[in-house]
């Protein structure tokens, strides 16, 4: 792809920006409206859980084929079709009938999702060269989750209160229709000099994968642990993961890479990663469910309460951002490790959810050690990479971030599920929750630390000139013996 001017660059940042902050809006918005979905539909936590995880899961299934797919058929297709899908998606969530069809819908909006970020992030990568230059770029992408989760209660929680739940999903239209229009007419066309092949072995696996570890957790709480139904799902996600680890390595052109992991940063961005959305998405799901249902707080006065939170992390995303690209990536981690394991702490030991300055503290936390986290991780994924598997190695990155919100509202969900069922109350409830939620911020913390380092930025630097080496020649001669 040629050199675009800086303005024509920016343009295309800004367009992708866009991609992102419907994606992320529709996270933070739908949050705030879950409990006006509850009352409406008569809905369990399992129902508000599969309004969220329908869609994350879906799209952690469907990212890396988008990725790849992008890759090989062009990037702004994919992209455009993306957004057309998202926004016909989030017309239909409007009109939803019933929990069923909602949740339904919400499938088909993550169909459109899955050709958003990971496409856009490849795009960006062939359009910001200059590592500086990405790096700074990056940040700024990671300053739009920030904006949504700064606007997205406050929004949500106007537009509940005075149109109605429904009225969320409009959002997305204009600002979806408009990056439509803007990536037709202004991002350049581009593909991978040789894209990968399919592999719908390893699409159907990771599914699989997918689905029957989240449904088993989603529903293990009601229809029992021992239950037929949970222990196939059990036994398929096991044998899915064998079927992974035996039929990928042996693929010249797998869906995932094993390759990739030979990088002890990339390994270490994809576990940050799942642990930091895993917590973000708990963090959103418990406090949402006690403000509003416990606390008996409006949907906007849930907002506000969560707005420290989110301005701490649109603050604090575009300064990871720079930090990453003149320190690196170590700094930003350690950080957002140890903010996001306080805030925890506080909630699981000291009972933050009782005290309103202990809470704003929590808040401020969170906030602080979400922004810190983004950018390292997205940075890390695609840096290093051949630039013509820039999709797929930020749809890997794309993938464990959507991974990590499916398992956070499964596992807390069920932990709160499993709490309140025995006669606890909520904060009881959440107390084992917010221990998860302390473990994976030092998760982050610990294996931020270790693959950060000399040692771990040399084993970059070597699968770097492997990937490059397997890239300029034939596919045939990189592919591991068979037997």
């Amino acid at each position: 792809m040629p050199e675009l001017s800086l303005r024509r660059r920016i343009l295309v940042l800004a367009i992708c920006c866009m991609s992102l902050l419907i994606v992320s809006l529709d996270v933070t918005v739908l949050n705030v409206a879950l409990p006006s979905m509850r009352r409406e539909f008569g809905a369990s936590v399992a129902g508000m859980q599969w309004t969220i995880d329908a869609y994350t899961l879906v799209l952690a299934s469907l990212l890396m084929l988008a990725g790849s797919t992008a890759d090989r058929i062009g990037r702004r297709r994919v992209f455009g079709a993306g957004l057309l899908f998202f926004t016909a998606g989030s017309l239909l969530c409007s009109l939803a009938p019933t929990l069923e069809w909602l949740i339904a819908f919400r499938m088909v909006q993550a169909v459109g999702g899955s050709m958003l970020n990971p496409v856009a992030m490849s795009i960006i990568t062939n359009t910001f060269t200059d590592p500086r230059e990405r790096a700074r770029a990056i940040g700024a992408w990671g300053a739009v989750v920030g904006i949504s989760m700064a606007v997205g209660p406050l929004i949500g929680g106007l537009l509940v209160e005075s149109v109605g739940w429904r009225s969320i999903f409009w959002i997305n239209l204009p600002i979806g229709l408009l990056a439509l229009a803007l990536t037709l007419r202004y991002v350049p066309e581009s593909r991978a000099a040789r894209p990968r092949r399919p592999d719908p072995v390893g699409q159907v696996l990771v599914m699989a994968l997918l689905g029957s570890l989240t449904y088993g957790i989603i529903e293990a709480p009601s229809a029992g642990w021992n239950a037929p139904v949970i222990l196939g799902c059990a036994a398929l996600a096991v044998a899915s993961l064998v079927g992974l680890l035996v039929y990928e390595p042996r693929r010249a052109e797998p869906l995932i890479d094993p390759r990739f992991f030979r990088s002890a940063p990339f390994s270490g961005a994809t576990l940050i990663a799942i642990g930091a959305f895993a917590a973000l998405s708990g963090f959103l799901f418990l406090n949402t469910l006690y403000l509003q249902e416990v606390q008996g707080l409006s949907a906007l006065q849930a907002g506000l309460h969560m707005l420290p939170m989110a301005l701490m992390t649109f603050l604090c995303a575009p300064l990871s951002g720079r930090l990453v690209g003149n320190r690196g990536p170590r700094p930003s981690l350690l950080i957002a490790g140890t903010a996001m394991a306080a805030s925890g702490v506080l909630f699981a030991a000291f009972s933050a959810e009782t005290s309103t300055p202990l809470m704003f503290i929590a808040y401020v936390l969170f906030g602080l050690g979400f922004g810190m986290v983004n950018a390292p991780i997205t940075n890390t994924a695609v840096s290093g990479m051949p630039r013509a598997q820039a999709g797929v190695a930020a749809a890997v990155a794309s993938t464990s971030r959507q991974t990590g919100g499916t398992l956070g509202v499964a596992v807390i969900g069920a932990v709160l599920a499993a709490g309140t069922a025995g006669g606890a109350g909520f904060v009881e409830a959440t107390r084992p929750a917010w221990w998860i939620i302390t473990g994976c911020g030092l998760l982050a913390l610990v294996v931020g630390a270790a693959t950060s380092g000399r040692w771990a930025m040399g084993t970059a630097e070597r699968t770097a000139r492997t990937l490059e080496r397997a890239a300029a020649g034939p596919s045939r001669a990189t592919a591991p013996p068979r037997g």
